[in-house]
């Protein structure tokens, strides 16, 4: 195999060390390593840069192991060609396993160039996937808590969700609090109804009609409160968002007119793959590396698996959810498809069908700087 760099340097990263290896060849073909270990603090992340300029490295290469390559990356990209690489693909032939040989192995396989770099993109597009991701877990932590409010009603024998569609509505809030503070009169509460829950007020009063404790209203109290507090933790990441991502006002209008995408599923396909489609040749790369790709597991002429391959969960999930509202649209391309691909595979794999296809729209849409055009026309963001 060729050499492809001189002088390279693989890096073994844990939670408190980093096990360095420096490989280098000599003129005349000799192999050099060195090997040293430093810990993760500032300082000893500093030394192990220097000690690497001072090698004359340029091209590093380290595992992605769990959060812990993070400062390690950040620290030395400004400095050398740094790769993030899948642990999985570059594990030894098993035995003898020690954190030496692997920092060995990955500079090894860097010389020859086996090795593929993940994509990460740049410092803006990162801090922006960390608001998105830390608001989408809190939308999730407002969802548990509301369920735990509903399974508190429900102990208490009050079936409001039986009648009002969302319990933690306007009315339902207003219902709630009541019974917080001590109402347990039916006609009372069923009367805090509010536009069209009005037009329900006689299956409101029975529906509110329970036995409510001290108990209850204790519950009830403290997880209002913390619905509160999520719901106001998520207005301030929507405000964070916001400023974030106005220098990508441009390409996140281009996205907004594809069919089914939202404000906030604009958002989240920016902060994951950013507005330059450079790091991916095709749309088929993007892709698979979101995990919408059908796998290609072939053996003896006969194909054994379709299953979808692994990839980003944070964008697959908001590009399943995008494809459903794209599939209640009404004469559109995805709605369309989704129809005639629910016939024959059913309706949860057309969803990741037509998630694919939006996504491959995305691609060309950022690639090109264009706008979506559905039908032959383009579609004018509001």
């Amino acid at each position: 195999m060729d050499i492809i760099h001189a002088c390279c340097a693989g890096l073994d990263v844990h939670k408190k060390t980093v096990v360095a290896c420096i490989r280098s060849i000599g003129p005349d073909g000799t192999v050099s390593r060195e090997v040293r270990t430093f810990g993760t603090t500032t300082a000893e992340l500093l030394a192990l840069s220097d000690w690497l300029e001072a090698h004359g490295v340029v091209p590093v290469a380290m595992e992605s192991t769990g959060v812990y390559w993070k400062p390690i990356f950040n620290l030395l990209e400004g400095s050398f060609q740094v790769k993030l690489v899948n642990a999985h693909p570059i594990k030894q032939v098993p035995g003898r396993k020690t954190d030496v040989k692997d920092a060995e192995w990955i500079a090894e396989l860097l010389q020859y160039g086996l090795l593929s770099s993940s994509f990460i993109p740049p410092p803006e597009i990162r801090n922006l996937r960390d608001l998105t991701r830390q608001r989408t877990q809190i939308v999730r932590d407002r969802a548990t808590v509301a369920n735990r409010i509903q399974k508190v009603l429900e102990d208490a024998n009050i079936k409001l969700s039986s009648v009002a569609s969302d319990v933690l509505g306007v009315s339902g809030r207003a219902m709630i609090r009541a019974i917080i503070d001590g109402e347990d009169d039916p006609d009372e509460l069923a009367g805090m109804a509010k536009r069209r829950l009005r037009g329900k007020i006689p299956e409101l009063k029975q529906a509110l009609h329970g036995r409510v404790t001290e108990h209850h209203r204790f519950l009830l109290r403290s997880l209002l409160e913390q619905i509160e507090f999520l719901e106001g933790l998520i207005a301030r990441f929507d405000a964070r968002i916001e400023e974030a991502m106005a220098p990508f006002d441009e390409a996140a209008g281009r996205l907004r007119a594809i069919p089914g995408v939202g404000e906030k599923a604009a958002e989240v396909i920016m902060a994951e793959v950013g507005p330059d489609m450079t790091p991916f040749p095709t749309a088929g790369h993007l892709s698979s590396w979101a995990g919408l790709c059908p796998g290609n597991d072939l053996s003896a002429g006969k194909r054994r698996s379709g299953k979808t391959t692994k990839g980003s969960q944070w964008l697959r999930t908001t590009l399943v959810q995008v494809a459903w509202a794209a599939s209640r649209t009404k004469d559109t391309i995805f709605s369309a498809c989704y129809h005639r691909w629910a016939k024959r595979m059913g309706k949860k794999k057309a969803l990741v069908a037509v998630a694919h296809k939006i996504l491959v729209v995305v691609y060309h849409l950022l690639k090109n700087r264009t706008d979506y055009r559905e039908n032959g026309k383009p579609v004018k963001v509001a």
